[in-house]
């Protein structure tokens, strides 16, 4: 086994180290989600935690880690009567994002369960992790139905396994820490609030600080146990520490007018239900003891709100997270708390168990937050369109080139499913149809490789005629492996969603630009809420561009959606063969995920020799490819030309106005898509 990185080397983060640490004193706060970019020691510091944790005593032999001094009394390895514990390192369990549901809770052997009655049960990774770690990097990619499997684990503190009636428990008591990449998605907000704190982390800007960890880490390659030696002292020292402060725990003192705190608080920044104040309580009491007090104070407060609060106050994926400090401590004075914060840091030194000069999970730089543009002091409510007249000069206040500003987008609402016809076979989602792992049984085949989900009538109409061959006796059913059926399983997909977007001066008009806006980020809205990755490319003047190549993260698409220019000719041409690139690209990448191309554009197409002929052609090469496709049309005013309808006819797809967008004739929508993609 490789020697881990000392924790106690790591350079700054030291909000990230004071949230881990909290937990390895108070398990009760419920774990830590780390958010940041990558490179930023994330992974290696919940790796270091590990031997920092204190030893468990473990029932002998018990693959689920019983506490002899309290038994699970219905632990599959039972019962354990008066057994003698055992002392072993606390585990870090590692899920990764790929990992099966058989790996995760476990797998019954069905075959010995249907012939013989036997609960044959193979642990997976929750009894692993019971009263240890439970460590899922990246864990904005895990699968839907993982996620929900940990969702149980986490509220009831136990794992059920249900095949055919064929149950098992046991217990899974875990502490979940999870590290996460903004750039690539966010996180169900159901897993969300699981995690007691969140912890932002970002590379030092500090020269000195980059060449200690640069430094560091070479000495650390070279010679991983020479360098764990030098921090083997400070390692003992913080481990020390953590054991004292865990033996402090019991007898500090949580007294009302710190609870009046803890509860206006969470009231003032509306979070959803009581599990903040909670996790601020049990916070709050882990930091006073980290820190050597008996009692809680008003600072301790102060810092278990940053830490506990910000994830939990996001209401959509547009928003981020981040903590308003001002009304932070306003509210904490009105509540009856005094700050008293002190000028120097109460704890410094290595092992960051201080504050930390970071400010303890306050609003986290935001990507491409230095790139928005707010909307004009005219709230944009002019229909001049951005483009002056070709061969004119600019117009006073207008940018070079014939470029307007960006405009804030109106208010998105919801809107109806747009699905891709056909059943596919990509990741697991909630748009289109699929053959997936979980959904509505359909049918059976033989198994390839290890049986998930049995198809018992299907198995037993196999067994059934051979039941005399096999010299079958008494009550039981004679099964073979070749009688087993694999049920095959109907749910729903997420797809690819390539938004294609006129930003040309004839899409310029700020009130049409703005309600285009609000409908892309209603439509973004829905694919963040249906699991699918998205993409943006935008065309003007006399080209288009990727402004943002497929992704799960859709805030990023709102940020560069937010801060979109517009002016110039309308080349769609090339948006639709920038278009095409893209979809050429990911389906090498991942040839399972079906694409949804939405083009939103008036239909409009110059520059260029024959520029709408040259469309048409654009249009037809994705229709030839079969790519499902829809046009809002954002054509305006009384007196229509109809050219977006005419665009919807060339790809295959359908045309949808702006208001039929947001009204309840869309509910027809699907039903349109689908026709025309078998038309096609």
């Amino acid at each position: 086994m490789s020697t881990p990185y000392p924790f106690t080397a790591i350079v700054g983060q030291d909000d990230l180290r004071l949230g881990l640490l909290l937990n390895a004193v108070s398990p009760a706060v419920g774990g830590v989600l780390v958010r940041g970019e990558k490179g930023t020691a994330k992974s290696t510091a919940v790796r270091a935690l590990a031997a920092l944790m204190p030893e468990v005593s473990v029932v002998p032999g018990c693959r689920f880690s019983c506490d002899p001094a309290s038994p699970d009394p219905a632990c599959p390895d039972g019962p354990h009567a008066d057994a003698a514990g055992v002392p072993r390192p606390a585990r870090t369990v590692e899920l990764p994002v790929g990992a099966s549901e058989d790996r995760l809770v476990g797998a019954l052997d069905i075959e010995r369960a249907l012939s013989e009655g036997v609960k044959a049960f193979e642990p997976g990774l929750l009894a692993d992790a019971h009263r240890g770690i439970l460590y899922v990097d990246e864990v904005n990619l895990l699968h839907d139905h993982l996620v929900d499997l940990l969702l149980d684990a986490a509220a009831m503190g136990a794992s059920y396994v249900e095949r055919e009636g064929v149950s098992v428990r046991h217990a899974a008591r875990f502490l979940l820490v999870g590290t996460m990449n903004p750039e690539e998605g966010e996180l169900r907000p159901q897993l969300l609030d699981r995690f007691g704190l969140t912890v932002e982390v970002s590379a030092s800007r500090d020269t000195d600080e980059r060449v200690e960890v640069v430094r560091r880490r070479l000495a650390y390659d070279d010679d991983p146990e020479g360098f764990a030696a030098r921090w083997a002292e400070e390692e003992g020292a913080l481990r020390e520490r953590i054991a004292a402060a865990r033996a402090l725990l019991p007898r500090v003192v949580l007294g009302d007018g710190v609870l009046r705190q803890i509860a206006a608080t969470c009231a003032a920044f509306e979070v959803d239900g009581m599990r903040a104040d909670i996790v601020m309580a049990r916070t709050s009491t882990a930091l006073a003891a980290w820190a050597g007090r008996e009692e809680v104070t008003a600072d301790d407060v102060r810092q278990a709100a940053l830490l506990a609060l910000p994830h939990r106050r996001r209401r959509n994926p547009f928003d981020a997270p981040g903590l308003d400090e001002d009304k932070l401590d306003q509210t904490l004075d009105e509540a009856g708390g005094d700050l008293g914060q002190d000028d120097e840091d109460p704890d410094p030194g290595p092992d960051g168990g201080g504050d930390g000069g970071g400010g303890g999970g306050g609003v986290p730089p935001q990507a491409d937050g230095e790139n928005r543009t707010p909307p004009r002091a005219d709230g944009g409510a002019d229909d001049t369109p951005s483009q002056a007249p070709e061969g004119a000069p600019d117009a006073p206040g207008r940018p070079a080139g014939g470029e307007q500003r960006p405009v804030a987008a109106a208010e998105p609402f919801r809107t109806k499913t747009l699905s891709v016809p056909g059943l596919g076979e990509g990741a697991a989602g909630r748009r289109s149809r699929a053959r997936t792992e979980h959904g509505r049984t359909t049918g059976s085949r033989r198994p390839e490789g290890a049986l998930t989900k049995l198809h018992l009538a299907a198995t037993v109409r196999a067994a059934a005629p051979h039941q005399r061959a096999r010299g079958r006796v008494g009550r039981g059913l004679v099964v073979r492996r070749d009688d087993l059926r694999q049920a095959t399983r109907e749910g729903r997909e997420g797809n690819l969603v390539l938004f294609v977007v006129d930003a040309s001066g004839s899409m310029a008009a700020r009130q049409r630009m703005s309600a285009v806006k609000g409908a892309v980020l209603s439509l973004l809205l829905d694919a963040y809420q249906r699991r699918d990755k998205v993409g943006l490319v935008t065309f003007r003047g006399r080209e288009a561009e990727v402004a943002l190549p497929p992704t799960s993260s859709v805030d990023a698409a709102a940020a560069r959606l937010e801060s979109l220019p517009t002016g110039g000719r309308t080349p769609l041409a090339a948006g639709l063969l920038k278009a095409h690139d893209v979809l050429r690209v990911e389906r090498l990448r991942d040839p399972s995920r079906r694409p949804l191309l939405v083009v939103v554009t008036d239909g409009r197409a110059t520059g260029g020799p024959e520029p709408v002929a040259l469309a048409g052609r654009a249009g037809r090469l994705h229709r030839s490819e079969g790519t499902a496709s829809v046009v809002v049309d954002c054509e305006t005013g009384y007196v229509r030309l109809g050219l977006a309808g005419e665009l919807a006819r060339e790809l295959g797809g359908t045309a949808v106005t702006l208001d039929e967008l947001r009204a309840d004739a869309i509910a027809g929508l699907v039903k349109d898509v689908t026709a025309a993609g078998r038309a096609a």
